[in-house]
């Protein structure tokens, strides 16, 4: 029966194609020995049997000497053959390992994130790893590591008895050693080749490198979980510092998971057997006198997993850093910045980053009302160049909003934000804050669908000024502003403001001024900087120096560049004076609008896209831009009279105050005054033509006027703004035939309309065309003094006059002075009395 279970036993492993083991070899052989007796019964021994024993006994040591020979020839062989494909020992050194890339804040010292590839890795000097760490792990893997060769006999004995009795190819007795090798210099198949080379490797680094050397190599080299590779990476990830800094029982736990990395992770379900094994190493460096019973204890109650890191991995400005990557990937290469340990230096200033994400999130819900479910912010320093802040989401890791879709780099159409674009590069061709433009729906275009753009209100306003316009928002004057500036010359400009979309030329007419066109709001905020740097561009910038693992710079722009002047001192000014002009703005937003930072001067642009899918808000001191983008990643609209003043200036006034907080109160550069002498140009809104009136007739006043009736007066004829200047050439002279310009009629018929269904009566809307008929020389009186007489002396401050006046039109009034200064007044006829002459007239 027994027999019958063992043979079994056989057939079942080889069925189940599980290889024998060298135990299962003999055991076979031994069964079917004894099976063989049992069925030829007792062995019977002839002499022919004996003869042949002997035989073998008188050759015997032969065979075995033989045998020895081929096997240390074998040996030899072998070793030959396996030292061949030894890889060099040094290469532990010599070899590119993969490390890191750090991305740091503008400090240096605030880690924002690591770029790995399969392996997250950051070498550091065995100085560097905690004392704890490195004696925890000589117990957790090797505690004969300082007296060993590099292999332990005990070791492979042990090895080498579990595998005879167990089914598997090879099993353990590595030192630290030879784990190194293993996992620095050889692949990780489990074959007893490799398993010789491991051990010749093994000896020859114990011959190479001191001790403290090979440990440092391990503890750099070896697996924690993950693509988390090395001890620095491992403290990093697992408890946010550095492996120096790591307690007793952090070192504890981390020396515990090389053992099964997977099985033991502490984001795994299997954290009980994890502090069974970091307790078990706690107790054994008592044991061994690393430490003290007492601090084993302490650590053992340590409530450590409770301080492991979030799994997600700790990333601080997400968007950033992935754009910081992005930038860097393209100019490096994909695989130094993954493999090469680099150090980058960059813009982000962490403090204005974390007030950013805080005050969206304070606003979120507020937005949600206005079925707005995402916002961005970019913050800047227009000196420089430099980011300090991106939000490109709500929330990054809000799959719900595409959270990792970073919306400043997409397409959003501006709005009216686009604004400033236009009124900037017309002040350079001369236009002036005080032109007058009307505000009266116009008709732009002919044909069956004319292009009618109208304010967000509705409203007309007829004759207003670029001031008012711009700082209102309105819109009727922002796309006559862009006709007068011209469309090639607002992309012309736009191209050296940094825009990247806009310069297909055919796409884009008149409906640009109103932001009918796409943007994106990293570009279009940064331009915002040319206005607070007084018309110098300076590309944005993410990074300030970037060093390789040896600390050898490789990128260096902590000097940030000079500026490239693309717009004047003057028409920046121009435009500044507008864009911080609260008092222009409040008719439209209010005085205490969301627009204004108290008594901060503050220069500030909205806009709102049609259907409320896009609100923008965009201001800047002469240090810090900022700009926030409010909407929904899918392009849906908001609610209804979600513009954004509601939306997106709450977020920017928030942000700009406490940004603000503790800088230095600045002011913009007043602009030079500009007088043109062109009435419409010059701010004289129903005061195109000038004339000099006879203040006493009403007429035009001639050389007989007397000067002191003489006045100037102005009237608003009513004419759009192509009547008095060539578009071309404002400041030039007027055009001779204004119809030719193909606007011309559009703009006179919208005047005339918005006149007659306002039923308006101009003021002096019509001037006179007569000449002052009264003060001519034929009107002149003739007046005759009788008393006193010529050369008569007077002793006393009454004096009797009398006077003979002879005038055509008559005499009603006649006043007295006494060098220039008048004294009384005689009214009526007859024009005589005793006038007295004031003291303040001396005698003589």
């Amino acid at each position: 029966m027994e027999q019958k279970i063992k043979k079994f036993t056989i057939q079942q492993n080889i069925h189940q194609n599980k290889r024998p083991n060298l135990f299962g070899r003999l055991f076979r052989f031994f069964v079917s020995f004894f099976s063989r007796s049992k069925k030829h019964g007792t062995t019977t021994y002839n002499n022919n049997n004996r003869s042949k024993f002997k035989k073998i006994l008188t050759y015997l040591p032969t065979i075995i000497i033989a045998l020895i020979l081929a096997g240390l020839i074998g040996t030899l062989v072998v070793y030959a053959w396996v030292i061949q494909e030894l890889p060099d020992p040094n290469k532990l050194t010599d070899r590119a390992i993969a490390q890191t890339t750090k991305i740091y804040d503008r400090t240096g010292e605030i880690l924002l994130y690591e770029v790995h590839g399969v392996e997250k890795r950051t070498i550091v000097a065995l100085d560097d790893i905690s004392l704890n760490v490195r004696n925890a792990t000589i117990v957790a893997e090797d505690r004969d590591f300082y007296s060993h060769k590099g292999f332990k006999v005990t070791g492979y004995a042990r090895a080498f008895f579990k595998n005879l009795v167990s089914g598997d190819r090879l099993q353990g007795g590595s030192t630290i050693t030879q784990q190194l090798v293993k996992n620095a210099l050889l692949t990780p198949e489990k074959t007893y080749t490799r398993k010789l080379k491991e051990l010749l490797l093994s000896i020859e680094i114990e011959r190479s490198f001191n001790k403290d050397d090979i440990l440092k190599m391990y503890l750099n080299e070896i697996p924690y979980g993950s693509v988390v590779y090395g001890i620095e990476s491992a403290a990093e990830s697992f408890f946010g510092k550095t492996a120096v800094n790591l307690s007793l029982s952090e070192s504890a736990l981390l020396a515990s998971l090389p053992r099964s990395t997977t099985y033991l992770s502490p984001y795994g379900s299997h954290t009980d057997e994890l502090l069974a094994r970091q307790r078990w190493i706690l107790d054994n460096m008592a044991e061994l006198g690393y430490i003290t019973t007492t601090e084993a204890e302490e650590a053992k109650n340590d409530n450590i997993l409770d301080r492991i890191q979030s799994k997600s991995g700790n990333i601080i400005a997400p968007h950033f850093v992935f754009y910081v990557r992005e930038q860097l990937a393209n100019e490096l290469g994909e695989q130094m910045l993954e493999r090469n340990g680099l150090k980058i230096i960059t813009t982000l200033d962490v403090e204005k980053q974390a007030l950013a994400e805080k005050i969206i999130n304070e606003n979120y819900e507020e937005l949600k009302k206005n079925n707005a479910t995402n916002a961005a912010l970019l913050s800047l320093n227009p000196k420089s160049g430099d980011i300090l802040a991106m939000v490109g989401s709500a929330d990054y890791f809000n799959d719900e909003i595409s959270g990792k879709y970073n919306s400043l780099l997409g397409l959003r159409q501006p709005g009216s934000s686009i604004k400033p674009l236009i009124y900037s590069t017309a002040f350079e061709k001369g236009f002036t804050p005080n032109t007058v433009l009307f505000d009266v729906v116009t008709q732009f275009s002919a044909g069956a669908n004319p292009y009618i753009p109208q304010d967000y209100d509705g409203l007309e306003r007829g004759p207003v000024t670029v001031r008012e316009a711009l700082a209102g928002s309105l819109n009727i004057p922002a796309v006559k502003m862009l006709y007068l500036a011209g469309i090639d010359e607002v992309i012309n400009k736009s191209l050296q403001f940094g825009y990247s979309t806009l310069n297909d030329r055919d796409r884009f007419g008149l409906s640009l001024a109103l932001g009918g066109a796409e943007v994106k709001p990293i570009e279009h905020i940064s331009a915002y900087s040319i206005y607070a740097n007084d018309g110098l561009f300076i590309p944005t910038r993410s990074v300030l120096r970037v060093e390789d693992h040896d600390g050898k710079i490789i990128i260096d722009n902590s000097i940030p560049p000079q500026g490239k002047r693309v717009l004047t001192e003057q028409a920046t000014r121009q435009l500044n004076s507008i864009l911080s002009d609260n008092n222009s703005r409040a008719y439209i937003f209010g005085l205490n609008s969301y627009l204004q930072l108290g008594d901060r001067p503050t220069a500030v642009k909205t806009g709102t896209t049609n259907s409320y899918k896009d609100a923008w808000t965009i201001g800047y001191t002469p240090s810090l831009v900022t700009g926030v983008w409010v909407g929904n990643s899918n392009g849906k609209e908001m609610k209804s009279g979600a513009d954004s003043s509601r939306v997106a200036a709450p977020i920017w006034n928030s942000y700009m105050r406490q940004a603000l907080a503790n800088s230095t109160y600045e002011e913009f550069i007043i602009p030079e005054p500009v007088e043109t002498g062109k009435p419409i140009l010059d701010g004289n809104k129903q005061s195109q033509v000038i004339l000099k009136i006879d203040s006493i007739t009403g007429l035009l006043a001639t050389e007989y006027t007397p000067e002191d009736l003489i006045i100037e007066k102005g009237f608003g004829v009513p004419h759009s703004i192509l009547y008095f200047i060539d578009k071309k050439n404002p400041l030039g002279s007027s055009p001779e035939k204004p119809e030719e310009d193909p606007m011309f009629e559009f703009w006179e018929k919208a005047i005339s309309e918005w006149i007659k269904k306002s039923d308006l009566e101009l003021e002096n809307s019509t001037p006179p065309t007569l000449k002052d008929n009264v003060h001519l020389p034929e009107n002149l009186p003739y007046i005759n003094i009788l008393r006193p007489t010529e050369g008569e002396t007077i002793s006393s401050r009454d004096i009797f006059v009398d006077l003979a006046i002879n005038a055509t039109r008559g005499v009603t009034e006649v006043e007295f002075a006494i060098n220039g200064d008048v004294f009384t007044t005689l009214n009526g006829y007859p024009f005589s009395g005793t006038i007295p002459i004031p003291n303040r007239f001396p005698k003589g």
